[in-house]
Order: C-alpha cells, then structure tokens, then sequence
C-alpha cells in the first residue's frame, strides 16, 4: 500500500512539472538562447608592388616548307630545323633549353585554276606545307639577339616572338616578399581608418590572398629578318610585379 501511494505521488510530481514547464512556454518564458556574437570587425585590402629585372628569355622561331608530297615536306623540315638546332647548341644553347611548341602539316590547294571544260574554278591539290616552331627557354638574357641571329642564319624562315618573364623560382621569391608587406599595408590602412574613431585592433578574422600579380611579359613580334648583317640588338626591363590581399580585423575600443 506505502509502495503503491509514493509511485502515485512521484507520478504526479513529474505531471506537475512538466505542466509548469509547459506553461511557462506557453507564456514566452523560456530561458534565453546564448545570443550571437556582437565581434565588431573592419575589412581592410593591402597591396605590394616592386620592380624586378626578368631572368627568363624566351625566343619562338619555326620553320615552313612545302613540297608535292608530304613526306618531301616533312623531310626537307627536319633537315632545316636539325640545322638550326645543331647552330644553336654551338653557341652554348643546350638540348634541354629547347623545345617543341608546334609542328603541323596539311594540303596546300590552288583554287585559281578553272575547269578546262566548264570554267568554274575548283580546288586542287598542289602539295604539302609542314611548319615546325621551336622556342628556346633560357636565363642567358644577353643572348637573345645572338640566338635570333643564329636561328635565322641556319634556316628558321619565320620568327613569332621574344619575350622576357620571370623563373618559377624568382617569382615564389617576389611573391613572399610582396606577402609580408601587402599584409602590413592592409593593417595600417585599417588603423588609420579606425583611429578616429576610437578603436584598436586586436586580432584577424580571416585573411584572403590573390593570386601573384605579374604582367604580361614583353614581346617583340616578328623579329625576322632574311639576311642577318649584324647582331640584333634585344633588351630586357623591369617589370612591375603586385600582389593584395583582404583582411578582416577584430576591433574594439581603445
């Protein structure tokens, strides 16, 4: 009978709390979620910039024939680009600082010739053109004139273009550098800017970088000449390389 009555008076203690509790929601009176984070911030964009002499050279150059067959095409370019390597690794270029950048063949078709017969114009197939391009890749930036001079002398009946960059290595370089003082511009530029107003920084939220900044390097287009009398004269200059980066500072008052 005792076991009995206390189970019945525990039963409805738990029925009175939990309709108080129910109640008490039913009367707005929940207890307060944690409120949000009243962090006060400022966003702030830095950037770097330097000048940086380039220490890549690159010179593009190919050669085009064309013959009634394709294999004559195709052989008389091998010939005249064998030529021109083998005149370039006399001057100091190795094996390794040349490369393929295209090699192509395709019908070459005369579409002036009219039908003896009807008169109408039609297409027909006068041989084969082969182009072979070639580009040197080197940190010798005092040789772009002579490795010009040199390809062309030995055959390359078409230079597309010299233009100057900088070496994976000396760009990772820069880029580090110009890091550290992009993000030191960022948070002077927010201090400055909060200062009148009585705040201090205290912390970063985040921080955003960009990509490395470096323009396009200069090219000088169609450097060809068909009789080389004297070295061609070819200078590199500075460029203006910039990274920037986004902040975002905690702040407080001062």
């Amino acid at each position: 009978m005792l076991v009995t009555l206390a189970a019945i008076l525990i039963v409805s203690t738990a029925m009175f709390v939990s309709f108080e509790m129910s109640q008490k929601e039913a009367d707005g009176q929940q207890v307060p979620a944690i409120a949000a984070s009243q962090e006060r911030t400022v966003s702030s964009t830095g950037s770097a910039t330097a000048s940086v002499l380039p220490d890549l050279v690159t010179v593009q150059f190919g050669v085009d024939t064309q013959a009634k067959t394709a294999q004559d095409s195709i052989s008389s370019n091998s010939q005249m680009m064998n030529a021109i390597v083998n005149a370039l690794e006399n001057i100091g270029i190795s094996k390794d600082e040349i490369s393929t950048a295209d090699f192509s063949i395709y019908p070459v078709y005369n579409d002036s010739i009219p039908d003896q017969t009807t008169g109408i114009h039609k297409s027909e197939l006068i041989g084969y053109q082969t182009s072979n391009t070639l580009y040197v890749k080197t940190t010798k930036l005092s040789m772009a004139g002579n490795i010009t001079d040199t390809a062309v002398s030995a055959g390359a009946n078409r230079v597309d273009n010299i233009s100057f960059s900088l070496s994976p290595e000396k760009e990772q370089s820069m880029q580090d550098d110009l890091l550290d003082k992009a993000v030191l511009n960022a948070k002077s530029r927010a201090e400055k800017a909060i200062d009148p107003l009585g705040q201090k920084i205290i912390g970063v939220k985040t921080v955003s970088l960009s990509e490395f900044n470096a323009p396009p390097p200069p090219i000088y287009p169609g450097a060809m000449s068909a009789m080389v009398d004297r070295s061609t004269p070819i200078f590199s200059s500075n460029q203006q390389v910039t990274t920037t980066v986004s902040v975002i500072f905690l702040i407080e008052d001062q």
